[in-house]
Formats: C-alpha cells, structure tokens, sequence
C-alpha cells in the first residue's frame, strides 16, 4: 500500500463493527493478514448483494447484448476511477474500493424504474430509495455469518455508503432503523474515501453511458457534439489522430474525457485539501472537499442535462420504463395478495402487521435481478409483452 496521507482513512482507527469479532483467533490467522477494510471490500465482493449486479439494469433494461454495462460492470469501473484518485491523493484505496463496489447494492431490478414502482408501492409503508436499502442489505439481510445478521462491515464503510449523496438530515425508514442500530453520524461529512467514490460514480456514469448509448443506437455523435465539453474533447482527440476515421475514436473520447474529469478533480481537491490536517479535519469542513473546479462543475452539469434529455428521457427508454414499473407493481400485489407465492424461506417469514409485512416483501423483489423479475411476473402474475430495449 502506499503511504497514507494525514487525512486519509487509517483502519487501525477504525470505529469499528456493530458486533464484536475474535481477533488473533485461529480462524482470523487463516483467513489471512487482511486489516479492517480489507476485510470490507473482501466481504462485499464475496456477498450474494454483489453477485447480483451482474443481472441488474444500469442504462438498458435486462440487456441481450453483452456489450451493454449492467450494475456489477459499472460497479467495477466506478472502483477503477476512484482507485486512481485515492492512490494520488494518499487515501485508503481498500476502503475507497469497497465504497464504489458496495455503492450500488440496494438498487432493485430495473434501476430507478424499478425504485419508482416500489417507492409507490411502499407509500403506506414509509417508502423505498435504494441507497437505504444499500444499508438494509448489507447489515440485515444478506447474513453469511453464523452469529450475526449482515455482513458486519466497519463504521467508515457503512457510514460511506449512507452519505452517498452528502449528509443525511432526514433518513428514511430504512436507513433510520440502520442508524439506530449503529449510529453513523448521518449529518456530518463523510470520509475523503468516501466523498471520492461518490464523485468517481458520476464520472464513470457521465461517460460510459455516452458509450453505451452510442452502441445501442439512441444517441448519435453530431447530438453529443452540442455539449461543449464534448466538443472540445472531440476536437483535441481528431488532431491527435487526423490520420484515424472518426469512428474509431469513440473510445479515445470516452477515455479522454475520464482522464480530463479526473485531473481537474485531484487538482482542485489539493487546493481543498491546504489546511487539512487529519480525518477529524475533513469531517469537521462542514463542505464536500473533493469535487469539481467551478468551470468543470458547470460542463458536467451541462452533460447531465443532455443526457436527461436524449437517452435516459428517450422515448424507447421510457417504454421500457413503464413495463419495467409494471413488472415490478404487478409481482408486489400479487405477493401482498398470498404471500404463500415467494419462495418457502420467504414466506415463512412474512410478518403478520404492517409495515413491515410489505416491507418484508419489498426487501425481496428489491434483490432480484432484472431476468428473474421477469420469469417470476410470468409464473405469478401472467403473460407480458415487453418493449424494444429490453
């Protein structure tokens, strides 16, 4: 590892987990000379919520293509990104890795069409957003362990994944019930670890969603060339092969403009960071002190909105959308109507009162994949015609 900088994450001052485990054990020698987060990322990568993500939408509906990303594709590539700016900023890379590829657990199937369905089918019951169900899963539901529910990850990364978005003032009920159990200071500032895994999501998204857009069809590149960060990019990148045909430039542009996004990021952080003098520091900023130079900030906002506009606003996404929203409403009534329909070790377990007999329910379409959710609408509910884009 790399010398950690003052400000970074140090595991040994950890905060520690929910439960207490042995140490210096015999079975914690044979696992091996792994520290807290090491332990952290090893656990998500190693958790059913993980695998998962290879069958969840990120862009396109359970896509045919294997070219298309999906959750667990994106997930990695988020981890690469963020990776490279922890190692030249002197944080802990192993906690920054399990922050980008845990970042993404609680999504449902579908994406945020699927998170619609449920938030509307929870409306009763306190509602749904994935990045609580983040929590959920990883400290309740997936449960490998013999003594304890949950994986049992440390302070720092759960209090990551919490403040995805920035600090908390108003949990929801799934996140609330996580921080009752294990408060994790959800008004503050998360780490720098964290607050660049947060940052390294929008930069992976920004720009391998252009990618994939482009491959499937919905976007062309005199759209893309409207936004002047592109422009710029395209620019530069056809002086630098003049003797290349543009089409065999898509990725250089991509890859151009991750390396631009990046650099402007670690610089403008150092200017952030004078004056920091440890851990304690960064949480009391009261600030964001990874980010964007003002000049950035305004191009990728610019960028964001055009792909609102012309792909995830596309018309063919937009129908795959709704079938997908109905795919997911139609397997929450038909297991609130007999939940004797979910597999036996679900079933057995549905709570007799509300809310937590539809959320019971919930938790477990939110862990199904896009093509599982499909073959089980068909089983239960009946036959469905699904849209190009699926």
């Amino acid at each position: 590892m790399t010398q950690l900088a003052p400000w970074a994450s140090h595991p040994e001052r950890s905060r520690g987990r929910l439960h207490e485990e042995q140490k210096g054990s015999a079975p914690d020698s044979v696992r091996g000379p792994r520290d807290a987060f090491q332990r952290d990322r090893d656990r998500i990568i190693h958790s059913i919520s993980f695998r998962r993500l290879r069958h969840k939408t990120q862009v396109f509906m359970a896509p045919d293509g294997d070219h298309f990303r999906v959750r667990l594709t994106h997930s990695l590539e988020v981890a690469q990104i963020a990776r490279t700016i922890a190692r030249t900023l002197g944080l802990n890379e192993d906690l920054t890795e399990a922050l980008s590829l845990a970042h993404d657990i609680g999504h449902p199937p579908f994406g945020h069409a699927g998170e619609d369905a449920l938030e509307a089918a929870l409306a009763g019951q306190g509602g749904f957003d994935h990045n609580g169900n983040t929590l959920r899963a990883l400290m309740t539901i997936d449960s490998p362990y013999p003594r304890w529910n949950g994986l049992n990850l440390t302070w720092e990364t759960l209090e990551g994944l919490a403040k995805h978005n920035g600090p908390v003032k108003k949990p929801r009920w799934a996140l609330a019930e996580c921080d009752a159990a294990f408060p994790l200071d959800l008004r503050g500032w998360s780490s720098l670890e964290a607050q660049v895994a947060a940052i390294a999501d929008d930069i992976a998204y920004d720009n391998h969603d252009i990618d994939d857009g482009l491959r499937a069809g919905l976007l062309t590149l005199d759209q893309l060339l409207s936004v002047p960060l592109i422009a710029r990019g395209w620019d530069a990148v056809r002086a630098r092969f003049a003797d290349v045909a543009p089409a065999r430039l898509v990725g250089e542009l991509i890859r151009s403009q991750i390396g631009a996004m990046v650099n402007d990021l670690i610089a403008e952080t150092r200017t952030r960071l004078v004056g920091i003098g440890d851990s304690a520091d960064v949480r009391a900023a009261g600030r964001c002190l990874v980010g964007f130079s003002p000049e950035m900030r305004e191009d990728e906002r610019v960028l964001k909105r055009f792909m609102y506009a012309n792909l995830y606003h596309h018309p063919r996404q937009m129908a795959a959308a709704r079938a997908a929203e109905g795919i997911v409403t139609g397997l929450f009534g038909a297991y609130r109507a007999d939940p004797g329909l979910m597999p036996a070790d679900w079933a057995e377990r549905v709570p007799a009162d509300e809310p937590w007999r539809s959320r019971h329910i919930a938790d477990f379409i939110a862990g199904m994949t896009d093509h599982y959710a499909v073959s089980r609408y068909r089983e239960v509910v009946g036959p469905i015609d699904l849209p190009e884009g699926f």
